[in-house]
């Protein structure tokens, strides 16, 4: 008996002796803190799948190494560019560079992030304000430039996806890290009231929150006691690593056109 590949509205799944498939193929993603972590892991995971890839974020040495290491493998093309997030014109500019590169986008994944714990009343205000710049502004001017792109590929018929990377601390309590919360909360309402107004003319905005997960995120805190808390989150449990989130990612993205999968929390299972 041979074994042919299933079939789905999305297209054909792997079995063992099928060749691999590639379900993003033809669409066009930009991903945002892509030099390290979920966003570089979010990459890597969209361009196994076929789509062309944009990598943004700060690190341009390691935007051009992620690149060449994808080049070697991607079926689509791969674009690495350095940009500020928090500067609005420059990710204004970059999304010119992209659609002129790799044409109109359909699907941005608006990762990058900073967290930033400490005791409220002894926090350092600059921060406050390095996290309020990224994990809002930064994802407010990604949206902003590629939300025209993703109407254009939807009022065409195709699938459009704008995905925030969010956190569970968004709804959740975790003492210290007000101001981190107070960010993530905000990306979640937000994407609610993006899918609200951009759902009807058929573009999909969800949120993607992860729990616990081993990346560099916090690494560059001040306070010393906070990320002691923070390595000792990561190694009293089984924590999730950023592929498991890109999984999650490409998951979501590969549902039928009409399924939006709004809001999805990934967590260790011992986390709850």
């Amino acid at each position: 008996m041979t074994s042919e590949p299933l079939k789905t509205d999305t297209g054909p799944l792997t079995t063992a002796s099928s060749r691999p498939v590639q379900p993003l193929t033809g669409r066009v993603a930009v991903v945002t803190g892509a030099s390290s972590g979920i966003g570089a892991a979010t990459a890597r995971r969209l361009a196994a799948g076929g789509a062309d890839v944009a990598l943004l974020g700060r690190r341009e040495d390691r935007l051009t190494e992620l690149a060449e290491r994808l080049r070697a493998t991607a079926a689509g093309t791969v674009l690495p560019l350095a940009v500020d997030l928090t500067d609005r014109e420059a990710v204004d500019a970059a999304a010119r560079a992209v659609a002129a590169e790799l044409g109109g986008v359909d699907l941005v994944v608006a990762n990058a992030g900073v967290m930033l714990g400490a005791p409220f009343e002894a926090a350092r205000t600059d921060e406050w304000d390095r996290m309020i710049d990224v994990n809002l502004r930064g994802l407010l001017h990604t949206a902003r430039a590629f939300t025209d792109d993703l109407l254009a590929a939807a009022a065409r018929g195709l699938p459009a996806d704008l995905v925030h990377v969010g956190s569970v601390a968004g709804h959740s309590l975790y003492p210290n890290w007000s101001v981190y919360c107070a960010t993530k909360s905000a990306v979640a309402h937000l994407t609610r009231n993006l899918r609200a107004e951009l759902g009807p003319r058929g573009v999909r905005v969800r949120n993607v929150e992860p729990g616990v997960t081993v990346t560099e995120l916090g690494s560059d805190m001040q306070d010393d006691d906070m990320r002691t808390t923070l390595s000792r989150m990561r190694t009293d449990l089984r924590p999730l690593v950023a592929e498991d989130v890109a999984e999650a990612v490409a998951f979501s993205v590969a549902a039928p056109p009409h399924v939006n999968i709004a809001e999805l929390v990934v967590v260790p299972v011992q986390q709850g």
